[in-house]
């Protein structure tokens, strides 16, 4: 049996999309609107509260293309306090508009393919800021889930450590010449959704998330062993251009 890799665990996550119905939107009178925005607006002040006390963060991005219209990142310390905030968003008025798109539960994770040393990593500036990120005020974010592939001699989990970590560091080696232009975020999910891992990628410049991915896609662990799900890819919707987006 090949040695499995160890994780470091932070705040679980999750990617929450929602497809928004129009047509009944429009039925409401204005102030039925703005009442359901306020109420809105007044849940997202408290996940704001709450990341200015670093106790978790959020990303609101709307989604191009028909795959949804809405995504919200949620980042929190347990599972159950992400339970809560996708209820109390789901009795909101606005969420009787809101249909499920496609959802994904994980956690922040940092491997130890690429880790050393002896020293308590959770007590670590840099592995802290890693594990509980507040999550980048970027234009564009990109989401997608993978998987290792597990298939006859390209079955990755049956790689010795030295193998998995030596195509694991020339993979990073990769991911750094985007440094400065991309912010990448993997959460783990093994146990916990479809996939084994989500990516969300945040950039200001939508292009470079293609660049990155094909450029990703000739190392050989990508290339030999990579399988990724759909990609879903957005804007930033910032609080003050809610009331617009909601406009009809």
């Amino acid at each position: 049996m090949s040695e499995a890799a160890q994780t470091l665990d932070g705040w679980y996550c999750l990617h929450d999309f929602r497809t928004i119905d129009w047509s009944a939107w429009k039925t409401l009178t204005s102030d039925e609107r703005e009442a359901a925005i306020h109420e809105f607006l007044s849940l997202v002040e408290k996940w704001q509260e709450t990341e200015d006390k670093q106790e978790g963060s959020h990303a609101i991005y709307t989604i191009v293309g028909q795959k949804a219209d809405i995504m919200f990142m949620i980042l929190r310390p347990t599972i159950e306090e992400l339970n809560d905030i996708e209820t109390a968003l789901n009795k909101t008025r606005l969420a009787e508009f809101l249909v499920p798109a496609y959802s994904y539960v994980s956690v922040v994770e940092l491997s130890n393919y690429l880790a050393s040393g002896n020293e308590d990593p959770y007590q670590i500036p840099e592995v802290r800021r890693r594990l509980y990120p507040i999550l980048p005020k970027t234009k564009h974010i990109c989401f997608y889930p993978m998987d290792k592939r597990r298939q006859g001699n390209d079955n990755w989990y049956m790689l010795s450590m030295e193998e998995r970590r030596n195509l694991m560091r020339a993979h990073g080696m990769t991911g750094r010449k985007y440094a400065g232009k991309v912010t990448q975020i993997i959460t783990g999910s093994v146990g916990l959704d479809d996939f084994e891992w989500g990516v969300t990628l945040f950039s200001d410049d939508a292009l470079q998330f293609k660049k990155l991915v094909y450029e990703m896609r000739f190392d050989e662990v990508s290339a030999r062993y990579g399988e990724f799900g759909s990609f879903f890819v957005g804007n930033r919707l910032t609080v003050e251009k809610v009331p617009l987006f909601l406009h009809v």
